[in-house]
């Protein structure tokens, strides 16, 4: 019999609420998939894609063992251009390590422009943004399996 798979949710508090919501939805997912997850909390958005890639490494190096990625976080504009360049970095960084490193990943940092767009996406009643990204996370592992690309 193999292992359950083993997700790592990284998740940024700063709009602590929505996200609570996010992860809510995300394990729901990884549950009801017979998967386990260990959580980890980081400061903002823009931190999460360097604390997967040190999960990442720790898996590589034995040390820890993560089948995939769960990122959750919400990032709200505001009055300056700080929203762009966090949008857009922390995107990069989920879609370069999965495409070169090959790391099933999870988007689930929401860029919305207020709250109420925040919660719509992130209700579990609702959008269900956090249990999406659970499942796609599973499903890009599933993918890796099938290509022979894991252990």
């Amino acid at each position: 019999m193999s292992k359950p798979l083993h997700l790592l949710i990284v998740e940024s508090p700063y709009y602590e609420d929505i996200t609570d919501e996010l992860v809510k939805g995300a394990v729901e997912v990884i549950e009801k998939a017979g998967a386990t997850y260990d959580r980890i909390s980081v400061p903002g958005a823009f931190e999460i894609p360097a604390a997967i890639r040190f999960a990442a490494d720790a898996t590589a190096a034995g040390r820890a063992k993560y089948d995939g990625y769960v990122a959750l976080g919400c990032v709200i504009r505001g009055e300056t251009s700080h929203y762009d360049y966090v949008c857009l970095e922390s995107a990069r960084g989920f879609q370069e390590m999965a495409i070169k490193d090959r790391l099933a990943i999870g988007y689930g940092v929401l860029t919305v422009e207020n709250q109420n767009q925040a919660w719509v996406r992130a209700s579990v009643d609702k959008g269900n943004k956090g249990g999406f990204v659970a499942g796609a996370a599973l499903r890009m592992i599933e993918l890796k399996q099938q290509f022979g690309l894991t252990e």
